[in-house]
């Protein structure tokens, strides 16, 4: 909920390069929680410039180690991530940190490699203006 002097979670959404939405395997009500995350983060950044391509989004099922009391099947967070055109892994973050390490690493470096593409970009359209003006105005030509 906001708070005075915080930014609300739609504020928060516009401004993150990456999300990683986390849910527990053995709890039904954390997957239809995520399930619920992971549609407002898109419709969130539909209207602001294709951000969410731009955004790497990670859904992660975790308490792997809890499988005997698992409420959410691998096929459901699957299926979750790809009609929301995200990643998915399930890990134990209480047994395997290195799961965990690799999962955030492969974030950042999507997120890094989307900041690479930002860069090779064409200039923006006040910049494109401004060279076609010179271009046009800038040199004299003389006549033949």
């Amino acid at each position: 909920q906001p708070q005075q002097g915080k930014l609300s979670l739609t504020d928060e959404l516009h401004w993150a390069d990456g999300f990683i939405i986390v849910y527990d395997i053995s709890d039904r009500a954390s997957f239809a929680f995520a399930k619920a995350l992971l549609y407002r983060i898109r419709e969130s950044h539909i209207g602001s410039c294709k951000k969410m391509v731009e955004s790497s989004v990670c859904l992660v099922g975790n308490k792997q180690d809890l499988c005997h009391m698992r409420e959410v099947g691998w096929d459901e967070g699957q299926k979750l991530a790809m009609d929301n055109k995200c990643q998915f892994c399930e890990l134990s973050a209480a047994e395997q940190y290195h799961e965990v390490v690799g999962m955030f690493m492969k974030v950042l470096r999507n997120i890094t490699s989307n900041f690479k593409v930002k860069e090779k970009r064409r200039p923006s359209g006040s910049k494109s203006m401004a060279k076609l003006i010179n271009n046009v105005f800038g040199k004299r030509r003389k006549s033949v």
